[in-house]
């Protein structure tokens, strides 16, 4: 029975957690925590009594047979380096944005496998979109096994490595221009009248909506635009307008923006 280890337990770290016992993908007695934050530990203690809470990160990877390491890029090099021994022969699961095959390869000991990958945040309610890199050291039954847990989250893609940068602005960062755009649309209802809360209740749901129409429908997305717009009707009046605008071009440029950062970020760094 595999013991799934999980150093941070901020967003990411507590969606993994609760998503894989909620799928009944794992059993509570399955899992090993670590934050060192030690008041999310006794939050999550009292959540989830059956789990194994760890003091420290050296305990957990004791403890784990596979780690995920769920803590933001910049602790990433520092965490590797205090648990360096104990990983010995381990499998660890690199989220951190920007750590690159290559990085995760020269801090961990020769003896551990390793996978990067890069989920979002939907996960937190079972709707997350994670790519598995397909440049990974995991034995055939470590990856099916870590292919699992992701998708007691939600969807999961494997991709090669190259395309990461792209990943992180394609569904990484995503979530937040979906939000923007339900915000913009729930002002505009409050302007017409509407009450605030039933405005971002229907900003959101249409939202919601159209993504499972274009997930289940097999449609390109054009298609079931122009499926919206009568002629002579209100909704292409909408999408000329935003046209004009230039929404298309603006979300294009932003995810570039993203992917360049993401691509900066994997700039080499020097072990030690």
């Amino acid at each position: 029975m595999k013991k799934l280890g999980i150093i941070g337990c901020g967003n990411m770290g507590s969606a993994l957690l609760h998503g894989v016992l909620e799928a009944g993908f794992l059993k509570q007695s399955q899992m090993t925590v670590f934050d060192a934050d030690i008041a999310k530990l006794e939050t999550l203690s009292r959540e989830l009594p059956g789990i194994t809470y760890c003091d420290n990160a050296i305990d957990l990877v004791r403890e784990s047979d596979m780690i995920i390491l769920a803590v933001k890029p910049h602790i990433v090099a520092g965490l590797l380096r205090s648990i360096c021994e104990p990983l010995e022969g381990k499998a660890v699961i690199s989220i951190a944005a920007g750590w690159t095959v290559d990085m995760l390869r020269s801090h961990l000991p020769e003896t551990a496998t390793f996978l990067r990958v890069m989920p979002n945040t939907p996960a937190m309610v079972g709707e997350g979109m994670t790519a598995l890199c397909s440049e990974h050291t995991l034995s055939e039954e470590d990856f099916a096994f870590a292919k699992g847990v992701f998708e007691s989250l939600g969807r999961t893609v494997i991709l090669p490595e190259r395309l990461f940068d792209g990943v992180t602005a394609l569904s990484g960062s995503s979530p937040a221009y979906v939000y923007m755009m339900i915000e913009a649309m729930m002002q505009a209802g409050v302007s017409f009248g509407i009450p605030r809360d039933t405005a971002l209740e229907m900003a959101a749901q249409s939202v919601l909506g159209s993504a499972l129409m274009v997930l289940s429908s097999g449609d390109h997305p054009a298609a079931l635009r122009d499926a919206v717009c009568s002629p002579g009707g209100t909704t292409i009046d909408a999408v000329a307008k935003l046209e004009e605008k230039g929404f298309k071009s603006a979300v294009m440029q932003a995810m570039q923006v993203c992917a360049d950062k993401s691509r900066s970020m994997s700039a080499p760094r020097q072990k030690g």
